[in-house]
């Protein structure tokens, strides 16, 4: 079967441009941020179609054992068949602890079943710095050559000059082709989080001064 690709980066967009209607607030701690970020894709999901799992089981061929995934997609059509679903269209990692970045990736291209090798794959990642970035990348681009995922990399950090948090975001398409988009996360007056995109971020210091 040919895989199904998503338009990822189009995710990326109402990811970022919905964040404040997750309403977290400083006051949240970062389980509840990791909670309400895998409900919202969970959501997503579902309203397009597919069958959604949180905590849903996948075969790790290497460990010899299953291991969680933190969302899965599922394609259902019981036209095609009645007793299995069609394909993983989706596999989610979320992960707070700068420490377990690479186990975030291990977990995404992990050695599994056939009907389990997700289509497309999301990682949103908390890093320490910029400087993982780069080694991070290179790992998915090398365990991604068998895996052959549309494959979309989210890293959040802090930028300790501008006091915000950044998120870098990165596409990996089967075509070869790479993007990448940057956004800005922060706390309104309020207290709520929100996100936006680094050049509409740009434009409102540029307004305001």
């Amino acid at each position: 079967m040919d895989k199904q690709y998503f338009d990822l980066m189009q995710f990326l967009e109402g990811y970022v441009r919905n964040y404040r209607r997750l309403n977290l607030t400083c006051n949240h701690n970062r389980s509840m941020f990791t909670k309400r970020e895998i409900d919202y894709f969970a959501n997503l999901g579902e309203m397009l179609g597919f069958d959604a799992f949180v905590e849903d089981s996948k075969f790790d061929k290497v460990r010899g054992r299953s291991r969680p995934m933190d969302l899965s997609w599922w394609k259902w059509d019981s036209r095609k068949n009645t007793e299995n679903y069609d394909y993983l269209a989706l596999h989610l990692e979320r992960e707070n602890q700068w420490n377990k970045d690479e186990d975030t990736l291990d977990k995404l291209f992990s050695k599994t079943e056939e009907g389990y090798v997700p289509h497309n794959v999301i990682g949103i990642q908390n890093i320490e710095s910029t400087d993982r970035i780069s080694l991070l990348n290179k790992l998915v681009v090398k365990k991604n050559k068998e895996q052959q995922s549309n494959v979309l990399m989210v890293y959040r950090y802090v930028d300790p000059e501008l006091d915000v948090e950044k998120v870098s975001a990165y596409l990996f398409e089967q075509d070869g082709s790479f993007k990448e988009r940057h956004a800005i996360c922060k706390d309104d007056y309020l207290g709520y989080w929100y996100m936006c995109f680094e050049e509409e971020y740009q434009k409102k210091d540029l307004s305001e001064g």
